[in-house]
């Protein structure tokens, strides 16, 4: 079996628009939570998200590709660009024909949950508003390929010339942990070339607010400490928008090239609940913990850092919380515990990608970003939750994200060291 390491990290999210400053804002404990701008919420009831700020997608697509496809694309795109650079794949100062040769059979597996969902309901606006009869009404040619959820894998393709392995995945918030999971079992299952893989998502729209809110799943405080995770007062997620995607290696194809090495993935566990649409369940959430570990060849008292799933609604991060009593006894209130999202909000399958990414970075500096706004500590989520920004030795660290479904994703990663 070989080896799987990650030699390159692009980004944006409500924190920043490359990993860079996600990762330096991240850990000054900085909210990217605001008011939303991208339609009027005025007449509903949740009225903040995780947009990104001056992000320009001209500076990764022309203004016809940008007119023609939704702006999860965009947000891959520009991730995707970001990671072939810093994996030394391709070079911002040179002819893109000097591209690295791997790159012709690399491989790309993108995840997302909602897709294209706001440039339907743009469409469905226009739709409405011009009158269903009305010439005017036409809905765009574009409107299909460019909101399907393996546009993402496609385009990115399409932009680096990669011509190998090509998919795209929709398991809803676990959906870019999935990619990163299924890249790694690509490589170290013998594929010699690079794959591209993590989550996109640009769902803050009215009818996902609106349809994510009626559910019971958005947070009604309506500022920047609406994400709380592990509060006891907290009343649900905030909704927001990003791309993370990662660049996954052979270790050996990766020392051969001289890459940098973030770090190694080491095992990932996949299972699903069978139990309920909305309602996840401790053991489901356990078995993907253990299945992580167990493939990693480590016992539960070898792993020194959890990046928590922590979405801040009231039922999942108890039952998150649960689900590290049931993988690690005794020992899960030895372990540090932080959740990105009381910064990001929940980017769903981008959140997962970014953090793993942030998860390699904590491994890598031996930092570990804090959970903001965990002032009120629940007694059911009773672990150790850093809540300020904290230096740690990490060897080995785990990233959980779940989702509607009963669908559970965790991997496992270590120092590149090791």
């Amino acid at each position: 079996m070989n080896r799987v390491v990650v030699t390159g990290i692009g980004a944006v999210s409500p924190l920043g628009n490359s990993l860079h400053k996600c990762w330096e804002v991240a850990k000054t404990g900085l909210s990217g939570i605001a008011l939303i701008t991208k339609f009027d919420p005025s007449e509903i009831k949740w009225k903040v998200a995780g947009e990104l700020k001056g992000f320009d997608a001209q500076k990764y697509l022309s203004l016809k590709e940008i007119n023609r496809l939704d702006p999860f694309v965009h947000y891959a795109v520009a991730a995707a660009m970001m990671a072939a650079e810093d994996a030394g794949l391709i070079s911002s100062h040179l002819p893109f024909s000097t591209r690295h040769l791997s790159l012709d059979s690399a491989g790309v597996i993108i995840g997302s949950s909602r897709g294209g969902i706001s440039t339907i309901e743009k469409e469905l606006q226009k739709k409405c508003l011009s009158g269903i009869m009305h010439r005017a009404s036409r809905i765009s040619p574009y409107l299909m390929p460019s909101t399907t959820i393996s546009m993402a894998s496609s385009y990115i393709a399409q932009k680096l010339g990669i011509k190998g392995y090509c998919l795209g995945i929709s398991n809803a918030c676990a959906s870019g942990t999935n990619a990163i999971g299924e890249a790694y079992r690509l490589i170290r299952s013998g594929y010699h070339w690079p794959v591209f893989c993590g989550g996109a998502e640009a769902p803050v729209c009215r009818i996902c607010i609106e349809g994510y809110g009626e559910s019971g799943a958005l947070s009604q405080v309506n500022d920047s400490s609406a994400s709380k995770p592990f509060d006891m007062t907290r009343d649900g997620f905030v909704l927001s928008e990003g791309a993370c995607i990662l660049v996954l290696e052979n270790y050996e194809d990766a020392l051969k090239r001289g890459a940098r090495i973030y770090g190694e993935i080491i095992g990932y566990g996949n299972t699903t609940d069978a139990f309920h649409q909305t309602i996840p369940a401790q053991e489901g959430e356990a078995r993907a913990i253990k299945m992580a570990i167990n493939e990693a060849g480590l016992k539960p008292e070898d792993i020194d850092f959890i990046n928590a799933h922590g979405t801040s609604t009231p039922l999942g991060d108890k039952i998150e919380t649960n689900a590290i009593k049931l993988s690690f006894g005794k020992r899960a209130y030895q372990i540090p515990i932080t959740s990105i999202k009381s910064m990001t909000g929940h980017m769903l399958a981008a959140s997962g990608s970014l953090e793993a990414a942030f998860t390699l970075m904590s491994i890598d500096e031996g930092i570990i970003p804090p959970t903001i706004n965990l002032k009120v500590r629940d007694p059911e989520c009773d672990l150790d939750y850093a809540t300020e920004l904290r230096r740690a030795q990490i060897e080995y660290a785990i990233s959980h994200s779940f989702g509607f479904g009963g669908v559970n994703a965790v991997l496992v990663m270590r120092k590149s060291n090791v």
